[in-house]
């Protein structure tokens, strides 16, 4: 059985043209996107990082790392709850243990408790859409202050609260010979060379 050309090109210029379409929701896409790969990053930072360090910190006024793993589930919280109506719900250990206190937690717990943030976000980022982004939301802060914001604010507000703190972090792992995510060698591609 022979194709005609033309039949051909009915097949593959609709597929083409699919791909090249811009996602429905471009902006929110991108979010997903990057908040996703900093999850990652920092997820796998934290594995690496021996139990013996979490309470390293170069200097006297710096976060020690197992505070910026607990400071991160925090701020996760905070800024996904406002991506929609989904709220989390979180046990009374995690909202009432002072933050100094959760920061000497052992290392699976914390790595636990963050991971469950990081799964948090994603399902809450999923009620999340172009149309929403101009929606207001009122954030209220730890000292009781509220104010009002965009989810736009809110999504731009997490992404630079996890870029902030892994850049931290891979500045805390070289500072002890080990090599944060980003610095490690990609594999190479597979195939032609």
């Amino acid at each position: 059985m022979r194709f005609s050309r033309a039949a051909l090109v009915f097949v593959i210029v609709p597929i083409t043209l699919a791909a090249q379409q811009p996602p429905s929701n471009p902006i929110t896409t991108v979010v997903k996107q990057r908040t996703m790969a900093y999850q990652q990053r920092l997820a796998q930072a934290f594995d690496s990082i021996p139990e013996g360090i979490l309470g390293y910190k170069p200097t006297p006024a710096q976060l020690t790392i197992g505070y910026i793993a607990q400071h991160l589930a925090d701020d996760n919280y905070f800024y996904c709850n406002q991506f929609g109506a989904m709220k989390a719900q979180r046990a009374a250990e995690e909202t009432s243990t002072a933050d100094s206190v959760k920061a000497r937690w052992p290392k699976d717990k914390l790595v636990s408790q963050l991971k469950q943030s990081f799964k948090f976000c994603e399902d809450a980022l999923a009620q999340l859409d172009d149309a929403k982004l101009a929606d207001q939301t009122t954030m209220t802060m730890g000292n009781g202050q509220s104010r009002t914001v965009t989810r736009a604010g809110a999504a731009i507000g997490h992404l630079t609260d996890m870029a902030d703190h892994y850049s931290q972090l891979a500045n805390y792992m070289r500072l002890n010979n080990i090599l944060p995510p980003t610095a490690l060698p990609r594999p190479r591609p597979s195939g032609g060379e």
